[in-house]
């Protein structure tokens, strides 16, 4: 049996194909200011699935209005950022320049790039300098919530 676009099946509640954002995702001030320069596609955490850790994905389509979009902040878990190109004729090039620090140390970043952040590490501000074509970018944690409430201000 093969079922369409999650339309049945004992597994069906794994796959997740529309935006279950959580609630208290930033004030209401935050939101709006995200909505100027991303769109957020999907979102997986332990509230939308049972078990499963976070992950964010998001098109980021504009320089924000503020810089930096978000603050230095660490967590106990571990983190994976990934910025990636929308180009398929040259999937390295960013189209984009991003400066992403980690304990202090800031680097820019022009090309596709996944981040590994051991939980614990002081990470951000990111900034958005530059974006000259749409970038899609995605964000995992290793654990079934994420707790941004001092990045989602």
């Amino acid at each position: 049996m093969v079922y369409d676009n999650n339309s049945g099946g004992e597994y069906a509640k794994y796959f997740v194909q529309t935006l279950q954002e959580p609630a208290d995702m930033g004030t209401p001030a935050f939101r709006a200011l995200y909505a100027g320069f991303a769109k957020r596609i999907l979102w997986m955490d332990g509230d939308v699935v049972p078990g499963a850790f976070q992950m964010n994905t998001a098109w980021y389509a504009a320089v924000p209005a503020r810089d930096p979009i978000f603050d230095v902040h660490a967590h106990d878990y571990d983190e994976l950022i990934g910025f990636f190109g929308s180009d398929p004729a040259e999937p390295y090039n960013l189209n984009a320049e991003l400066e992403f620090t980690i304990e202090g140390e800031a680097h820019r970043l022009t090309r596709s790039t996944m981040i590994f952040v051991p939980g614990g590490l002081k990470h951000n501000p990111l900034r958005i300098l530059r974006v000259d074509r749409p970038m899609f970018h995605f964000s995992v944690v290793m654990n079934p919530k994420y707790d941004g409430e001092e990045v989602y201000r």
